[in-house]
């Protein structure tokens, strides 16, 4: 036989032969499983690249006991080799449309031939494909089988099998070492389906995970924003209402109500008949079955209205409106995107994103700067926060802070509910009850309304008012309409330009809670004297437990030095308290601010970022012991005053002033070294 003949077809029918007698249903390239998964095979990208169909050369669709349907994409090669490749992070090597490859054959062309060559690789891009263009599907099952003719004439198989699922962001997942495909057989359908289920991801690869998603989207956000500003010159006020409106319209409602297709926007001129108005309905429509308030859901679409009904955006130029234009890109570049990350904090990026092309009026008024993603997450856990905790942020932003903490809160429920019907009951009362927050900014509003729908819909207790003049401390909609909100968990990032840099929120909030931990990101100095007299009268009901150095978290964003005060609340201050002073100006991460560059290029994990953030919730909730990345210098204790104004980790840093034995030995080297080299070059004028 010639040397690495393939041998693909007598592979492939090897195993549908197998199929067969396991009396396993199966379809071949050309047949139909459904309409949904063929539509998702031909939009998604092609295995080379183009925009031609993808056709895995076996399928099936496997249904449980529980009528739980997963589809399962098979490719065959038949070339010792071309079994699978792994990058060189040892992660199977695939490029999706979500990945911006930078190995490329040609200029501007991605790097298809793992995908097109290998058995493994080549089943997991089918799996992707089904999984980010249908709504149908959650889950998806990868296997890919290499077949070779050995030197004795016996045939050699290899089979690999991968499960990939959104709530495992699409990472796959081996699932056990097989030699037949006898584990798809009805009578063993229950333990394979019970090994799918223990595949749980370890939290490294959630975060890396987590950071390529929000690379990709950062970098699709910045493409969609330079279109609209270069290519359909869309004014910039309207960006944000634009892209969160058409997100809600593309989402669709799960059994319920389907996305809207770019296909339906067909430039009619009609007046309750053209694009805007069609994309309205939608609109309203998800917010219907969101069983939003009506006023917020009147607030919402009144706001967009302004921008897809009342503008001149739906006119078609050539037959096709700039609102379809958008939508399009939308449709294609950012809601796959939504269908597998729906914990990120993506409207901050939106608005980060968009922030970097245009101009915010009054932005240095505002402060309209986002906190960091992994910063809300490490404050939500130095709040200690739990399936338990009411969290609340007066100046919520795009609600970052309570995305973070609905995450913890929802994975505490998680561990300790075993009951799925408990569980149920009280993850509705997490999103709906647990969380509040309020922002005065209409535009950032709406992101804060999306960003908590797309966690699962927290956003009913997100309000439009301004914290200090109007807000009570209640809730001011649904069952619990008029009662107090039990806040024991406050997190915030104020705007410094406020009274006391933000502390006159803080005092606020506090003055209405009875017990529990807030956690204020805040300008540092706020902490020295220029909180006052805001941070002298917190200390009269509150203790402040800790004061956190920060890093550059906002690079180029944003021109302070930074600090995080965390507070037990409802405890005054006793002078013999000692406070956790951390200098965490080292965090790990290294940073740069170029615009074009993607967050994986302007945020780098160059020294053990990840476990250096652990390092730090551990020390300030369980003390000195687990000082490891961090020395002495970094981490100590000592009291503070009542005055409110010494705070900062500088004014309590210890310099040790007294010369040692071996400084002097060491000013002696260089006096002696340098006396040397004078004497060498005879310089005279330096000579005793």
């Amino acid at each position: 036989m010639a040397k690495n003949k393939s041998i693909e077809e007598k592979i492939e029918d090897l195993f549908k032969k197998q199929l067969d007698s396991y009396q396993v249903k199966y379809y071949t390239k050309t047949e139909t499983i459904n309409t949904d998964i063929d539509e998702a095979l031909r939009n998604a990208p092609s295995k080379s690249g183009g925009s031609g169909n993808n056709y895995p050369d076996i399928k099936v669709l496997i249904e449980t006991k529980t009528m739980r349907r997963i589809p399962v994409m098979i490719e065959t090669k038949g070339t010792n080799g071309h079994f699978i490749k792994f990058d060189k992070e040892g992660n199977i090597e695939l490029v999706t449309e979500f990945t911006n490859d930078t190995k490329t054959h040609k200029k501007g062309d991605k790097n298809y031939s793992a995908i097109e060559k290998y058995a493994v690789n080549g089943a997991v891009h089918y799996a992707n494909a089904i999984l980010h263009h249908s709504a149908a599907y959650d889950e998806c099952i990868a296997i890919g089988i290499n077949g070779y003719e050995k030197a004795d004439g016996t045939i050699e198989t290899e089979i690999g099998v991968y499960y990939i699922s959104k709530d495992n962001f699409l990472f796959p997942k081996k699932v056990s070492d097989y030699t037949d495909l006898s584990f798809l057989e009805k009578k063993h359908m229950d333990g394979f389906i019970e090994k799918l289920d223990a595949l749980d991801l370890t939290p490294e690869e959630i975060e890396k995970k987590t950071k390529e998603i929000e690379t990709e989207l950062d970098t699709k956000l910045k493409y969609v924003n330079q279109v609209m500003q270069d290519t359909l010159q869309i004014n910039v006020n309207y960006r944000v209402n634009l892209v969160s409106g058409m997100i809600m319209a593309g989402l669709g409602v799960e059994d319920e109500m389907e996305p809207l297709d770019p296909h339906e926007l067909k430039g009619s001129l009609g007046k309750k008949d053209h694009d805007g108005y069609r994309i309205v309905n939608k609109i309203e429509s998800f917010l219907d079955k969101k069983n939003l308030p009506d006023d917020k859901k009147e607030m919402i679409v009144s706001t967009l209205k302004s921008v897809f009904v009342y503008d001149t955006l739906w006119r078609p130029v050539n037959g096709e409106s700039k609102l379809k234009s958008i939508y399009a890109l939308i449709y294609k570049e950012i809601l796959p995107i939504f269908r597998t990350s729906y914990h990120l904090d993506f409207s901050g990026k939106l608005f980060n994103v968009l922030n970097d092309w245009i101009s915010v009026p009054d932005g240095d008024k505002n402060d309209v700067v986002f906190t960091p993603r992994y910063v809300t997450d490490l404050m939500a856990r130095l709040a200690k926060v739990n399936m338990d905790s009411y969290v609340w942020d007066y100046a919520a932003g795009s609600a970052g802070f309570l995305v973070s903490a609905m995450k913890l809160m929802l994975n505490d429920a998680k561990k300790r509910i075993k009951s799925p019907s408990d569980l149920s009951v009280k993850e509705t009362k997490i999103k709906l009850e647990q969380l509040l927050g309020i922002e005065k900014l209409s535009d950032i509003y709406m992101l804060a309304v999306l960003n908590m729908i797309l966690m699962g819909d927290g956003s009913s207790n997100i309000l439009h008012k301004d914290s200090l003049k109007e807000y009570s401390g209640k809730y001011e909609q649904g069952e619990k309409k008029d009662e107090d909100f039990p806040a024991n968990v406050f997190l915030l990032n104020p705007p410094y330009s406020a009274d006391g840099k933000g502390f006159v929120f803080v005092e606020k909030a506090l003055s209405r809670m009875k017990s529990g931990r807030a956690v204020i990101l805040i300008q540092e100095n706020a902490g020295s004297g220029s909180g006052l007299p805001y941070t002298k009268n917190i200390l009269k009901n509150n203790t402040l437990v800790a004061s956190i150095h920060m890093s550059d978290i906002f690079c180029g964003k944003a021109g302070v030095q930074t600090a995080i005060y965390v507070f037990d609340v409802g405890i005054p201050h006793d002078r013999k308290q000692l406070v956790k002073f951390v200098d965490f100006s080292h965090d790990g991460y290294t940073r740069q601010n170029r615009k074009k560059s993607s967050q994986e290029t302007n945020l780098k994990n160059t020294d053990h970022a990840l476990e250096r953030y652990d390092e730090v919730v551990n020390l300030i909730l369980y003390g000195k012991s687990y000082l490891h990345y961090f020395s002495e210098d970094d981490y100590f204790e000592d009291v503070i005053t009542l005055e409110g104004n010494d705070w900062t980790f500088k004014q309590h840093q210890k310099i040790d002033m007294i010369p040692t034995n071996e400084d002097f030995q060491n000013v002696i080297k260089q006096y002696l070294s340098w006396k040397l080299s004078m004497i060498i070059r005879g310089d005279s004028k330096h000579e005793d």
